[in-house]
């Protein structure tokens, strides 16, 4: 029977400053080093952190491998796909795991989704053990299933023992999926052969979230980033699971986090080589209940579907806001499809009936811009990385730095150029090993050992030896995009940066990979003697380089997207730099149908190294570390609330349209901003006041008022508020948004807002915030309202400076061929259309919720 536990106390209000301590600690890995933390992880909002401690929760303290554990979880309400930050005190200096052994004197993690049905009726809920995802990574000490002596099993594990080669000597803990499905390798005291109790269809090594190592450090405590799975990312949990109750209020399925203390050696061996789920060691874990969003249909019944199309950076920040504004009198269903901005823009701009585009740069080209422009969100690009510490062995690095292996690194500056080169697949790695390399064969062969990154960056980077492909690029999405625009125009801005493209050599004779260059006299030479070189700015990440390895009998051809493929989006991206995963390439598996490559399963904290374009959004829900990049007045600067509206107050507008505003890293302005994060990109929603349909033009007005309320504007993770990861608008951009979004209600057309499907839309009169003088954004509501007090404080930055000036970059006449990127069928564009037609609402509006 499962201990009795009391409810876990709320824990007190951490500062940013803890939170990112806790970051940098991160693994300790057995020394006794205290890790200063210089910046910047993206921060979670920590306002429902809970405290639980072994104490309180574990009934056989005194066999407790650490009896003065305390666990402070930072985050256990209003859960998404995300990570959430766990620290931990009271344990012992850790062992690192071998393949003999689990380690010494650590802590395993693991999400559950039941109750133990044994916990007498009126004592607070506990974890059931068979319903835990564990056991994925199959290495010792962290499995379902192990022999032993016989007659070794607890009493509370005979049910699930068989006598295999004496009495009782197997033990394997069954895993029950929230669907009733029940996956077990022993039944009726007889093991089933051919079944491994640690892979089924439910969870493997390459989708489980547990955590089989995490170590303390000399004075016991440490932390991690736990990545909190839905139902969408563990169907056999179910966490989040949307369900309505019969007065329409709905509610997320909760689950467990649980946390297995490990001490020096298991019952009944002399090393840690059992699994966490056997009793001896269960009936020590501490947990924690875990409160998820619902994950499913959450509007009120009737509600309308309207759709948005174009920018991925409003996904956050709409999957916030969608509950509250479907769920309202009269509120509509907002469905996003991520997509190309510009073609979004295209189709918004006319009469016909369509989406309303989000975008971050106007309509493109000689089409007259009918469009309304009202900024919505105020966030950021970013490069977030998960490298730890593998020093050099060859004699000459400092003791000091020999003691922090396999510690994470807290920090890194970035320059333009360093930029450039991880875009440009221009490190040697980059391309597959056995490859043509000979027009790079004189580059680095990642960016850690290159001394232009090196000279930049802590002395300690001089001494490491990460060798892999998943840091001589990042990992980026395909297809085109404003954000890919805004990076290329960052590095642009730069004149290192264009040099360093037009293919002249850097300081320490690095040279641009020739076919990612954009001048004419470097770059390869097509058919007809055709210029292959690349336009910059680009609105694209071009793999352009056709190297490609021969097939052989032991292997298939590798071109440069199968070596280093795209990722889906931006949120793919943090995502994948989270857990570990490099995308790096497995071993040929022959027998496979058809035989194919592998891939390899994410790294483990204290082997990661990978680095991830992604958006400052998505970098603070996954709580990855991201990189201070070099802005145009020559400080290194990290993304944060306070640096981008410092960018927002040096941008300009763009003369071909004055509504929208961007950030020109070669303006005087920019300049003259040291404090402005250098990749702030603003967001616009564009509606067409022609379009013929009054109803959308209002609900589209409706999300703009909504978008720009106090509420909206407020940074937090109640449903409804602004996520961490965007900037508060400052009033005057606010008080733009209403002005669109007046003019977007009233149109051009005499056609009134009708409601022929009487489903209550938000143009109706009983609307809460339909029409400009009734709820959001009516005078002197306080909800967007232009003398309400803004989120953003009463110091609001000006939008003020030079017009942007284009961007000296070289024209060429034709684009490059895509080398490897013309295997790729891009099936991704097929699965946003089919989950945005197929699914109501926001709630499956992109892969991880």
């Amino acid at each position: 029977m499962s201990a009795p536990a009391p409810q876990p106390r709320r824990a007190r209000q951490y500062g940013a400053s803890l939170i990112a301590g806790l970051l940098s600690a991160g693994f300790a890995f057995g020394v006794g080093l205290v890790v200063t933390a210089p910046a910047p992880a993206a921060k979670a909002d920590d306002s429902s952190a809970v405290t639980v401690s072994a104490k309180d929760q574990d009934a056989d303290i005194a066999t407790a491998p650490f009896p003065d554990l305390k666990l402070t979880v930072a985050q256990t309400e209003g859960l998404v796909s995300q990570a959430v930050v766990v620290s931990w005190s009271g344990g012992k200096p850790s062992t690192q795991p071998s393949q003999q052994n689990g380690g010494k004197d650590f802590l395993q993690f693991m999400q559950c989704w039941g109750d133990d049905s044994s916990v007498p009726a009126g004592q607070p809920a506990q974890p059931d053990r068979t319903t835990c995802q564990y056991g994925g990574f199959n290495t010792s000490g962290a499995t379902r299933d192990k022999f032993h002596d016989a007659n070794g099993a607890a009493p509370q594990d005979v049910a699930f023992s068989a006598s295999e080669f004496s009495q009782n000597d197997y033990t394997s803990i069954p895993f029950q999926a929230v669907d009733g499905t029940l996956y077990t390798n022993v039944k009726d005291g007889q093991r089933m052969p051919g079944i491994d109790p640690n892979t089924n269809q439910f969870f493997t090594k390459y989708t489980t979230n547990e955590v089989p190592w995490a170590g303390s450090g000399a004075d016991g405590t440490g932390s991690i980033k736990f990545e909190m799975q839905t139902k969408v990312q563990a169907p056999g949990l179910g966490c989040g699971d949307a369900n309505r109750a019969a007065d329409g209020t709905v509610t997320g399925r909760a689950c467990w986090l649980v946390a297995v203390p490990r001490g020096a050696a298991d019952t009944g061996s002399r090393q840690v080589d059992q699994s966490a789920l056997f009793w001896d060691q269960w009936k020590h874990r501490i947990a924690v209940r875990l409160d998820f969003r619902p994950i499913g249909d959450v509007c009120a019944i009737g509600a309308a579907e309207r759709q948005l199309q174009g920018s991925e950076l409003m996904a956050g920040a709409v999957a916030s806001w969608q509950p509250t504004l479907c769920t309202a009198k009269g509120g509509d269903a907002y469905t996003i499809l991520s997509g190309t901005e510009s073609d979004a823009l295209a189709i918004a701009n006319g009469a016909n009936s369509g989406p309303m585009a989000l975008s971050s740069r106007p309509l493109q080209g000689d089409i007259e811009d009918d469009l309304q422009y009202a900024p919505v969100a105020l966030t950021g690009l970013a490069i977030s990385f998960a490298i730890d510490r593998q020093p050099s062995l060859s004699g000459s690095t400092p003791d000091e730095y020999l003691e922090r292996a396999k510690l994470p690194f807290t920090s890194m500056n970035l320059t333009p150029r360093l930029v450039a080169k991880l875009l440009t697949s221009s490190y040697r790695d980059a391309l597959p090993y056995f490859s043509d390399r000979s027009h790079i064969a004189k580059n680095p062969r990642n960016i850690a050992f290159d001394p232009d990154f090196q000279a930049i960056n802590d002395p300690e980077w001089k001494y490491q030896a990460i060798a892999t492909p998943a840091i001589a690029d990042a990992l980026v999405p395909q297809g085109r995009s404003d954000s890919a625009w805004a990076i290329w125009a960052y590095v642009m801005s730069d004149q290192d940066a264009r040099d360093f493209l037009s293919g002249k050599p850097d300081p320490w004779g690095m040279t641009v990979n020739k076919w990612a260059s954009d001048s004419v006299d470097f770059a390869p030479r097509g058919e007809g003697d055709q210029t292959l070189a690349i336009t910059y700015p680009n609105d694209t990440f071009p793999k352009a380089d056709p190297v490609e390895t021969a097939e052989s009998a032991t292997g298939g051809p590798i071109n440069l997207v199968t070596w280093r493929p795209f990722v889906n989006d931006l949120d793919t991206s943090a995502y994948k730099t989270l857990r570990g995963d490099g995308q790096v390439l497995g071993g040929w598996n022959a027998q496979a149908a058809p035989p194919q490559y592998d891939k390899t399963g994410r790294d483990l904290p204290g082997a990661q190294a990978v680095i991830g374009v992604t958006d400052t959004s998505a970098a603070s829900r996954y709580q990855t570390i991201t990189a201070s990049l070099r802005n145009a007045a020559g400080k290194f600067v990290a993304p944060s609330a306070e640096s981008m509206l410092a960018a927002a107050a040096a941008m300009t507008a763009t003369p071909t349209q004055r509504q929208v505003y961007s950030l020109d890293n070669t303006s005087a302005a920019a300049a003259a901003a040291p404090t402005a994060y250098p990749l702030t990109v603003p967001v616009y929603a564009a509606v067409s006041p022609k379009m013929s349909d009054a109803t959308l033009r209002a609900s589209f007005a409706a999300f703009i008022r909504y978008a720009v309320s106090d509420a909206a504007q407020t940074t937090g993770q109640g449903v409804g508020q602004l996520p961490e990861g965007y900037a508060p608008l400052p009033q005057g951009w606010r008080d733009q948004a209403l002005a669109a979004a007046a003019k977007i209600q009233a149109g051009t057309t005499a056609t009134q807002p009708t409601d022929a499907s009487g489903d209550g839309s938000l143009a109706s009169p009983g609307s809460d915030f339909g029409s400009a003088d009734a709820g959001f954004g009516s005078a002197g509501d306080g909800f967007g309202s232009p003398d309400a007090s803004g989120a953003a404080g009463t110091s609001d930055p000006a939008a003020s400076g030079d017009l942007a000036s284009s961007l000296s970059a070289s024209r060429t006449p034709a684009d490059p061929k895509t080398g490897g990127l013309d295997s790729v069928v891009p099936l991704s564009l097929l699965a946003g259309l089919l989950g945005a037609l197929a699914v109501p609402g926001i709630s499956l509006f992109r892969r991880r919720l």
